[in-house]
């Protein structure tokens, strides 16, 4: 194990800085400082190398994280890597962008802060990259099978690298005319910086991934076309069809969805040119939804320069602490404060928007909201509460419904579950024999870690249905398993 000691020696729990709030609001660029080396090793000596470690059970992965914490602790960084990637392709996306279910699994978190696995994460692969430690992994021999793999966001990356390195050829399919996916335009710079993805991408192509960006399939290329052309297929489309708001209002200009907003915003971030974008400069910005897409918008517009922000919910304020229904070591609810939110702006919990009022140009100029309470048959108006606050931008940030059932899901002819997501076996094979389902298309919203499990899984999936029935790829735990979800 780490330092026997270290959980006793080393109680407080340490992360990098963020930036100054108006220095990097001046700019696009990832929120956290580098950490010193020396005191992010002393947290990995926290680890206590648990009999049971319940980290395990929190990460959908299956990461070895006592094993890594050991490494990283002992300083031997070039065997931590290969620990760190023998169950995850993809540490420096989860490092950044997953909310850690390991870390409220961690047994030192029952009366001490947890270790800080996630940074210890991203800092393993990191320095691995910065040491040129993080290397192709070609075939030794290629199976003449052929994949193609429709999305290129966490799920699909991870079921087109496993099945490459597996000896398989295969084919990514964007839309956008880049490879990424909501990673690419969906996650602002300030949470991920691009080239941390382009290096990814530059490994996986250079172990012959084979990636057709700006091709819609569905539109440019049919369901029919992909099964005629491949042993199988890989359906990684996302859930993309947003929740919205039916209001009295809704259609008045100004009201955006969030993914309507976000892409283009990035992409300007990115130096590109967007004609008509929508922008929060110098407006009152309300951001309906709690969530991490809100969050998204709520840095994204402070960085535009909005002259103020309001971010809305309709659950009551979490606490600080765990619930009792809501014991270690699950994911507990709790009152957490994002890069976004320390940069500026009002939460405001327990409410629903009632209508939306516009201007005689059709333009949004305020909302109606009202206080509720929460009970056994959902939310309750209080009476006398309605109040109505300044908005010439509304942005939704409520979640997502499932895949777009129209395109390749329509033409392919798979099955839907109760809940309009692609339906499939444990073996991650739709009701079409041939055709497979990952991540959010299959499981519905969900976190980035459970997409990069799925992928995996999924690639199992394939390379046995290719290989008559067996498969040497390892499978984390089966993520069609929704009990497991945090």
């Amino acid at each position: 194990m780490a330092d026997p000691r270290g959980f006793l020696s080393t109680r407080e729990r340490d992360l990098p800085k963020r930036r100054p709030v108006p220095v990097r609001l001046m700019d696009w660029r990832e929120v956290y400082e580098q950490q010193d080396v020396a005191q992010l090793r002393g947290q990995a000596g926290r680890c206590m190398d648990c009999g049971i470690p319940f980290c395990h059970n929190g990460c959908p992965l299956g990461n070895l994280i006592p094993e890594w914490n050991d490494l990283v602790w002992k300083g031997d960084w070039r065997e931590a890597i290969e620990q760190l990637h023998a169950t995850n392709n993809f540490p420096e996306f989860t490092g950044r962008l997953c909310p850690a279910p390991c870390e409220t699994a961690c047994v030192l978190g029952i009366n001490q802060p947890a270790v800080t696995i996630k940074q210890i994460e991203v800092t393993t692969v990191d320095r691995a990259f910065d040491a040129g430690a993080v290397m192709p992994q070609p075939p030794d021999r290629l199976s003449g099978k052929t994949i193609a793999v429709v999305g290129s966001g966490p799920a699909g990356l991870a079921v087109a690298q496993q099945l490459t390195r597996a000896g398989h050829t295969v084919a990514v399919f964007e839309r956008d005319d880049k490879a990424g996916g909501l990673l690419r335009y969906g996650i602002p710079e300030f949470k991920m910086e691009k080239s941390v993805l382009d290096r990814r991408l530059a490994q996986m192509e250079a172990e012959g991934t084979r990636f057709r960006n700006g091709v819609d399939v569905g539109g440019d290329l049919t369901g029919k076309q992909l099964r005629d052309r491949y042993d199988a297929v890989v359906l990684a489309v996302g859930a993309t069809v947003p929740r919205d708001l039916p209001v009295p209002g809704r259609e008045l200009d100004g009201v955006v969805q969030a993914m309507d907003f976000l892409p283009p915003a990035n992409r300007v971030a990115l130096g590109e040119e967007v004609e008509n974008q929508v922008v929060a400069t110098g407006k009152d910005v309300v951001v309906i939804g709690g969530g991490d897409t809100g969050s998204d918008c709520i840095g994204t517009a402070h960085r535009q320069g909005a002259r103020s922000v309001t971010s809305l919910e309709i659950m009551p304020r979490p606490g600080e602490d765990r619930p009792a229904n809501q014991p270690w070591p699950t994911y507990p609810t709790l009152f957490r404060i994002a890069s976004a939110h320390e940069e500026g702006g009002e939460r405001v919990y327990a409410v629903s928007t009632k209508a939306i009022l516009g201007d005689e140009l059709g333009r949004v100029r305020a909302l109606v909201l009202v206080e509720v309470e929460s009970g056994g048959q959902g939310f309750t108006e209080i009476e006398g509460t309605e109040r109505e606050i300044p908005a010439q931008l509304v942005l939704l940030a409520m979640g997502f419904l499932g895949p777009e059932s129209d395109g390749v899901v329509e033409q392919l002819g798979v099955e839907l579950d109760e809940r309009s997501n692609i339906k499939r076996d444990k073996a991650f094979m739709t009701s079409v024999p041939g055709v497979f389902a990952a991540g959010d298309a299959g499981r519905g919203q969900s976190l980035i870690v459970w997409a990069i499990a799925e992928g995996r899984s999924a690639a199992a999936g394939v390379d046995a249905y290719l290989m008559t029935g067996v498969s040497a790829l390892p499978r984390p735990v089966n993520p069609t398993d929704r009990s497991l979800s945090v």
